[in-house]
């Protein structure tokens, strides 16, 4: 990393940040006066109604798209430096695989793009596939794996060159419960074993609250953030937390956080 990546920045800071789309009906306001800070190894969710602005805020962070308004920093460097020195790792739901490459070379991808040599990205391959649970696939193709390991290659994919910040578009939205609640567990162990940033765009509150240190409840259009919900769950989460009081006392206050956007949504028409 280069030395405006330290431990003490912020893994993201959002201040005042907009987004506006142009569109022939005229403008679309989709962010407004986004306040976000997301501390180095902190795990946050970003949940809301559909159309709130969720994949937005991530795509600017990512600089996919540029922010209208506002100041975003990755690690305290504007987000088209971050995206240039891999500071982040990306999943969309879609785990937009290469059908011609094995699982190998698809998870070796952004090292080669890189012009990583071959021996240290034959090791870093083997030990992503380790990490992921699938170094007995690694010579199979994305059509001979299941939609949840296929989801493993892109995580894997997504941490080949170590970053530190790793954002997620609902990668498990079209996996069936059990496979999501598998890999709900094992993204906690690998984000505790890597010790990376995560920010993470789902629609379930049950997931938002088993794998975050802290839920982002946003509103609807135009996407601002109306509250913070802490977890307090710690590193340690298993399938036991899932039936513990405090993880229902935890889904409760996020459900509750919503439906007050949405009462507030409907006292404003």
């Amino acid at each position: 990393m280069s030395p405006a990546t330290t431990t003490s920045a912020a893994a993201v800071r959002a201040t005042g940040v907009g987004k506006v789309f142009p569109t022939k009906a005229g403008e679309v306001v989709a962010l407004t006066g986004v306040e976000l800070e997301v501390r180095a190894g902190e795990f946050v969710s970003l949940i809301g109604p559909s159309g709130c602005g969720k994949s937005t805020l991530l795509r600017l962070i990512a600089d996919l798209d540029p922010a209208s308004s506002g100041e975003l920093s990755i690690f305290g460097k504007p987000a088209a430096q971050a995206r240039v020195d891999q500071d982040y790792g990306i999943a969309f739901q879609q785990a937009g695989l290469l059908p011609w490459r094995t699982v190998a070379s698809n998870i070796g991808l952004p090292l080669e793009l890189h012009k990583v040599g071959r021996a240290e990205r034959t090791a870093r391959v083997a030990e992503l596939a380790e990490l992921v649970g699938l170094t007995e696939f690694v010579d199979r193709y994305p059509d001979q794996l299941s939609g949840g390991m296929q989801q493993r290659v892109a995580i894997a994919r997504a941490l080949a060159s170590r970053p530190k910040l790793l954002l997620m578009d609902e990668p498990f939205g079209a996996l069936d419960e059990m496979t999501r609640e598998y890999l709900q567990s094992e993204l906690t162990r690998i984000a505790a074993e890597t010790e990376a940033a995560v920010v993470f765009v789902t629609h379930s509150i049950p997931e938002a609250v088993f794998l975050s240190d802290r839920v982002v409840v946003m509103s609807p259009r135009p996407g601002r953030i109306t509250d913070v919900i802490t977890t307090d769950f710690g590193h340690d989460r298993d399938d036991a937390l899932r039936e513990s009081p405090e993880y229902f006392e935890r889904v409760t206050a996020v459900r509750e956080a919503l439906h007050g956007v949405k009462v507030e949504r409907a006292n404003e028409r």
